[in-house]
């Protein structure tokens, strides 16, 4: 049985929005490419075709994952959410009480995380160990470097 994806309405549009591109622009960019390359002759010493095909590859296994990212994707409705409790689509702001730092999280699925950008997954040491609480809890978050403890700010669904 296949995992599902978990994502935003916003992260299923970026991943068709890729799927799209791949199939249509760089999948055509490619098979240029090749044809150029084809048109140089032999093609046991043509780096400009070795790189074509290695693109292709690329960019059909790419396809293929996304393809299969879209058909097992569950959407998170925001009405499916309870309303002041940490669940994949929230934002929230959390404080850790031993360095006293304020940070804002949108908790996101796995295929949506961008840590750099605070959008962290579900899945995430500090994602799973938040989902399910509120605001003004203090939690407990296991992470590889020991425990962290998190007081739970605000939690804005949506």
């Amino acid at each position: 049985m296949e995992k599902d994806v978990i994502l935003t309405r916003d992260g299923l549009k970026k991943l068709e929005e890729e799927l799209e591109n791949l199939k249509t622009v760089k999948r055509q960019e490619v098979a240029d490419r090749l044809k150029q390359a084809i048109s140089f002759g032999d093609l046991s010493e043509n780096s400009e075709y070795e790189d074509a095909k290695n693109e292709q590859a690329f960019i059909e296994g790419r396809i293929l994952t996304l393809e299969k990212m879209v058909r097992n994707a569950k959407i998170i409705e925001d009405d499916a959410v309870v309303q002041g409790i940490v669940s994949v689509g929230c934002t929230v702001t959390v404080k850790d009480i031993e360095f006293d730092e304020v940070v804002e999280y949108k908790i996101v699925g796995t295929v949506e995380a961008d840590p750099m950008n605070n959008r962290i997954s579900n899945e995430s040491p500090v994602g799973r160990g938040i989902l399910g609480h509120k605001a003004g809890e203090i939690v407990d978050v296991e992470v590889p470097a020991g425990i962290l403890k998190y007081e739970i700010l605000d939690v804005k669904n949506g």
